[in-house]
């Protein structure tokens, strides 16, 4: 029997990279996807193979239509994908009114447009092999935070596409799961976003414990899991009686504008 077949973007980082180990060492074949080549084919070699080019490496810009394009027209050449990770981000912690309009459609891009293309282009192929869907999303989906207007957008649109399809595929083959890290320590913060984590004495997960959960996830019958209790009681209370995080965070708005000055 030939391998089960992953398409994992955002490969190259922190919490990628983890997560593709831990694809690996369950003898998934990898498609690797994410902008920085050289850490994707340094990936690709550390990963355990069955046989030479067994993982691919494919250097790609999401916001980009021709690579979304390649990358579909790629694995129906292979003929066949059993999980599609959709774990790319990106993320930039600015005013709202520094925003540019470049950030913006990088954020909305990369985070919301890209995953959306990507289980479009693939959902036949997953049909066919009772595939998996899971999305990438954050602690910030469930939680509105100052300074990460777009970011919040993005992945509150990507737990509500993740939710909605979840709903509209329940009658077929195909499972959609969404997962949501806490504050991570990879290459996406900045020193700033760091220190201001550590003023506000928020924890700070490693990757590898990150890719852990998502293993669970993946082998569960859940279709979410939010990492941390503490962010999975706030992102409730959110949703329950949102006047008490407005004022919680109103009261950390001094530090977080300081912290990020």
């Amino acid at each position: 029997m030939s391998a089960p077949i992953a398409v994992l973007t955002g490969a190259s980082g922190g919490i990628g990279r983890h997560i593709a180990k831990q694809l690996a060492a369950r003898n998934y074949r990898l498609l690797l996807l994410g902008r920085d080549l050289k850490a994707l084919e340094t990936l690709q070699n550390e990963l355990p193979s069955q046989e030479q080019s067994f993982h691919i490496a494919l250097q790609v810009d999401l916001a980009s239509d021709a690579d979304l394009d390649r990358v579909i027209e790629l694995v129906n050449d292979i003929g066949r994908v059993d999980l599609l990770v959709n774990n790319a981000g990106v993320n930039t912690m600015v005013p709202f009114t520094s925003l540019s309009k470049e950030q913006l459609d990088a954020t909305l891009d990369v985070n919301v447009r890209a995953p959306m293309l990507l289980v479009q282009g693939l959902l036949p192929l997953l049909e066919r092999n009772n595939g998996i869907i899971v999305n990438v999303g954050s602690s910030f989906g469930a939680i509105g935070y100052p300074l990460q207007a777009q970011y919040c957008a993005s992945k509150f649109a990507l737990r509500g596409f993740s939710e909605a399809l979840a709903r509209e595929l329940s009658d077929s083959s195909v499972q959609v799961k969404y997962f949501a890290p806490r504050a991570t320590q990879t290459a996406i913060n900045t020193d700033k976003v760091n220190e201001l984590n550590k003023v506000l004495g928020n924890t700070m997960d490693s990757p590898e414990y990150v890719a852990q959960q998502f293993i669970q996830l993946l082998d569960s019958t859940e279709r979410r899991r939010s990492v941390g209790t503490k962010e999975s009681f706030f992102a409730k209370l959110n949703a329950l009686w949102p006047n008490l995080v407005d004022n919680a965070l109103a009261k950390q708005l001094a530090t977080i504008k300081q912290t990020m000055r």
